[in-house]
């Protein structure tokens, strides 16, 4: 394909083309300007489409900068890939079943993507109207109180925090007199 058909081709199909450039540079083709491997990350994220080309040759390279920002997001202690699965995947390479593991992966991350899907779609359907979203509501702002009420009580000598140990002093009180009175029925 000449170079010329093959940008075209891509950028009328909405594809955003992305030169790679030998100082390592990379060139968003659509917004005309330099652009970092974050930048594709986020691209990836948002769903855009995009096709990173050599500059010198027009080689696509997509797959070994995808690669790249994996393993960028990788050793940033965002790891997703456990050594295990790591372990299997390079044992694949060579393998006769090595043509079928790029189908597998792609449909079982499909599968999940869907799942998750429906779970969001679910959960929002939960909370949304019903019986059950009254008790949601509350048990998230329930929640959320006694999330504030850990943060406060982590603050030193908040006035918040010497009030809330005074009122779980006194119900402990109140607990303790409860229990003894009970006993002391019993004896």
């Amino acid at each position: 394909m000449a170079k010329s058909s093959r940008s075209n081709a891509a950028g009328d199909s909405g594809v955003v083309i992305i030169k790679k450039y030998a100082n390592r540079r990379l060139y968003n083709t659509e917004t005309s300007s330099y652009i970092t491997l974050d930048h594709l990350a986020a691209m990836t994220r948002e769903g855009r489409d995009f096709q990173v080309l050599d500059a010198k040759t027009d080689e696509d390279i997509t797959h070994s900068v995808l690669t790249q920002i994996i393993m960028d997001e990788e050793s940033r202690g965002q790891t997703m890939l456990p050594v295990s699965f790591l372990r299997q995947l390079i044992s694949m390479y060579g393998d006769s079943m090595q043509s079928m593991v790029p189908q597998y992966l792609e449909a079982s991350m499909d599968a999940f993507r869907r799942n998750q899907a429906e779970f969001h779609t679910a959960m929002k359907g939960a909370f949304a109207g019903g019986p059950f979203a009254d008790i949601a509501r509350r048990n998230i702002e329930m929640f959320e109180a006694a999330t504030s009420a850990f943060s406060d009580a982590a603050k030193p000598g908040s006035a918040a925090s010497a009030a809330r140990k005074d009122d779980e002093i006194a119900a402990l009180k109140a607990q303790l007199a409860t229990l003894q009175s009970k006993v002391d029925k019993l004896g």
